[in-house]
């Protein structure tokens, strides 16, 4: 069956006939400055257009050091500042806790501290596991990484790896997000996400000027 053909003109008169606001648009890209940290961009941006931020822009910075200091490795210190922000943060969270214990686990393990970090797995991480079956999963996981001399070829070897790092950093972000009542992932990349959804699902029925790089937004021809 033929395809519609949809020319450059007439998709561009439909695109015209579509109104969307200004302030939409500022609150959109508001929302992605704050939930993804850029404080100082924020700032300017709320100067230059008039958004108004939807949480304090101050406890951008606090919650983006908190983040860095997870990413550096220095789970104590990350937190020390998740409980400076809200207490009860990590009191209603116990994933998020012992997510934060295990990687101070991982960082003694890196630092080739195994007497101590036995011993922080024995009285710190241990009774959580008994708790919850898939912490203790988890644990045993982190704790095989001391029977491997070489750990860059052990099964596990993926827990020391930077991203194991950003992943826990990422879950303090959402976490101290939604206790600021906010959403914990942008809503930007969301809408492209469903752009790309309804361009694939049109391409089954019509050829039209459709975005291929989403960086510069340009439209292009149909091929027909």
């Amino acid at each position: 069956m033929s395809k519609k053909v949809i020319t450059r003109e007439e998709w561009e008169r439909k695109l015209n006939d579509v109104k969307i606001r200004k302030e939409d648009m500022n609150k959109l890209v508001m929302n992605f400055l704050v939930t993804e940290g850029y404080v100082d961009a924020a700032e300017k941006f709320q100067m230059e257009s008039g958004a108004e931020p939807d949480i304090d822009l101050a406890t951008i910075t606090d919650r983006m050091a908190a983040k860095k200091a997870v990413q550096c490795g220095n789970v104590e210190d990350a937190i020390e500042k998740v409980n400076d922000l809200n207490p009860e943060i990590l009191d209603t969270n116990p994933q998020l806790f012992f997510h934060l214990q295990q990687q101070r686990l991982i960082e003694l393990i890196r630092n080739g501290k195994v007497n101590e970090a036995l011993q922080f797995a024995q009285e710190e991480l241990a009774p959580r596991g008994e708790e919850d079956h898939s912490f203790l999963e988890e644990l045993e996981r982190t704790v095989a990484l001391l029977a491997f001399e070489d750990v860059s070829n052990c099964p596990v070897g993926d827990l020391l790896d930077i991203s194991q790092r950003l992943k826990t950093a990422s879950e303090v972000n959402a976490a101290i997000l939604t206790s600021q009542s906010h959403e914990k992932d942008p809503k930007l990349p969301s809408l492209l996400k469903m752009l790309l959804w309804a361009q694939n699902q049109l391409d089954e029925k019509a050829a039209y000027p459709r975005i291929k790089n989403l960086s510069t937004a340009m439209l292009e021809d149909p091929a027909v």
